[in-house]
């Protein structure tokens, strides 16, 4: 008999707005218990599914600064019933507003706007490290570093930016992301340029590049503007450790670099710029400007240099989907061994983590466990806005320990409970998010100390860390929840 028929599944969809492209899928999550009968019930995600890929959309655009909301709100609709989903099937996924789509005027009515379409549980976010991370997953680079037990560099290339993850053994290992990709100069079958990006100016200019829209270029010139994109930014990701940053390369940087890494041992390339890697390369200005951009020509340079650098490039399992496909199908874990919560709280969305930084030392020394969760608390009240009434503040993690004694759950029930009561007293809801399987324990001890308000939720098997965002679904099955971690910027070095 298959016990997957047994397996709850869930609806996931991944919306991907980027600064060429938009596009959507929607997948299947299936759920299975896989710890042992004699151990507390833990489930993970075993097996995904893809039901339904969109067309790639041009990003629709009401003029340079805005991006068309209603107009990928009805592509949105469309899908759906193309794929015949409810919204209100959904219980997972991710919006993802990528690349110079991020900076639109009405970036922020966009993620509302889908959010709203999307269903019950469908989250909306943007930054640089998430497309990255994402898109590394959906391009097969993460699993790959667990086969190889090394590091495996993904660089997501797309219109407006390049976005690089490194997995070492499986885990992120660091992310940085550049100022290059194919609509950031924008040119005609004339050579003439239509349009260039503010973003990629300072380079140029520092280059000696004295571009402006109207002017009529060369084949050469592009090719050789190309080429010294692809050189800065290569030389910056295999020589991270070293510091070695030249001026005028590092205003390709968009945030913080690379840091501290292990040696790359293998690399993808994803994106459109991954899929016109493969295509012929152009040799006119008419091959060229086919989308009207740069986007052929650069990708043929990043390839010519990756062969002069001598990089081990293998294929990338998605290219022009890596993004979408990671948002739908990999973004997604489940916390359900001990939860403890009232359902009626869910869904809840972008909620800011703080991490109460503990030993066991310290937990079981209730002056310095109190001094711990104080200061956090504190920060956190300075760093978040006080919200009204039923909505939560913050969510506060704990870090995995070894042990968790009867009475140190009792002590921080009591600390966490005195600490929301004195920094978020409009706060209605109490959130908790443990690594060990503590949750219903500690859930139970801090309500007894709430009694009626505020409501507590707290959740296990779920490893975040200061500066994420996370978002609770509703719960599958009774005990388990899904949840979207969304890790915002990663300032290099490992996660732990």
């Amino acid at each position: 008999m298959d016990s997957r028929k047994d397996d709850p599944w869930i609806t996931s969809v991944g919306i991907d707005i980027g600064t060429s492209t938009t596009k959507m899928i929607i997948s299947r999550l299936r759920l299975a218990r896989t710890s042992g009968s004699l151990s507390l019930p833990r489930y993970d995600i075993v097996e995904r599914e893809l039901l339904y890929a969109s067309p790639i959309y041009s990003t629709p655009l009401k003029n340079a600064d805005e991006v068309d909301a209603e107009r990928i709100g009805e592509l949105l609709v469309a899908d759906y019933a193309r794929a015949e989903v409810q919204p209100n099937e959904l219980k997972s996924g991710a919006v993802i507003i990528t690349g110079e789509t991020a900076n639109k005027a009405n970036a922020r009515q966009i993620v509302h706007l889908l959010a709203e379409r999307s269903g019950d549980f469908v989250v909306a976010t943007a930054g640089a490290d998430l497309e990255g991370l994402l898109a590394g997953k959906g391009a097969g680079a993460e699993r790959r570093s667990m086969q190889i037990r090394g590091a495996v560099a993904n660089i997501d290339i797309g219109g407006g930016t390049a976005n690089t993850a490194v997995f070492h053994r499986g885990k992120l290992a660091g992310t940085v992301t550049f100022h290059i990709g194919g609509r950031l100069i924008q040119v005609n079958n004339l050579g003439t340029i239509t349009a260039i990006s503010d973003s990629l100016r300072p380079w140029l200019e520092g280059k000696g590049y004295k571009l402006k829209a109207g002017q009529t270029v060369s084949y050469e010139q592009l090719q050789q503007i190309c080429t010294a994109m692809c050189r800065d930014m290569l030389h910056m990701l295999c020589h991270s450790m070293d510091g070695s940053l030249e001026g005028t390369a590092s205003r390709l940087l968009l945030g913080h670099p690379l840091g501290d890494v292990p040696a790359i041992e293998e690399w993808m390339i994803s994106g459109g710029i991954g899929k016109l890697m493969t295509q012929p390369k152009p040799t006119t200005m008419d091959q060229i400007a086919i989308h009207g951009d740069i986007g052929p020509l650069l990708a043929h340079a990043l390839q010519d240099w990756m062969d002069i650098a001598a990089l081990q490039m293998i294929q990338a399992e998605e290219t022009v989907r890596a993004t979408v496909i990671g948002a739908g199908m990999q973004s997604t874990e489940i916390s359900g061994a001990t939860v403890h919560l009232d359902a009626s709280l869910l869904p809840i969305r972008n909620m800011p983590v703080m991490k109460i930084d503990l030993t066991e030392d310290v937990v079981e020394r209730p002056e310095l466990l109190e001094r711990a969760v104080v200061q956090v608390m504190r920060i956190s009240s300075s760093l978040y806005e006080r919200e009204e009434a039923i909505n939560a503040s913050v969510a506060f993690a704990l870090p995995a320990l070894k042990h968790w004694s009867y009475a140190s759950l009792q002590n921080i029930s009591t600390l966490i409970v005195e600490g929301y009561r004195r920094f978020f007293p409009a706060s209605g809801v109490i959130i908790v998010i443990c690594v060990n399987d503590v949750a219903k324990a500690l859930g139970q001890s801090i309500a007894r100390r709430c009694g009626d308000w505020p409501k507590v939720i707290c959740i296990d098997q779920i490893r975040v860390e200061h500066g994420d965002y996370i978002d609770l679904g509703e719960p599958i099955g009774g005990i388990m929840i899904p949840v979207v971690v969304k890790t915002l910027a990663f300032h290099g070095g490992n996660r732990r």
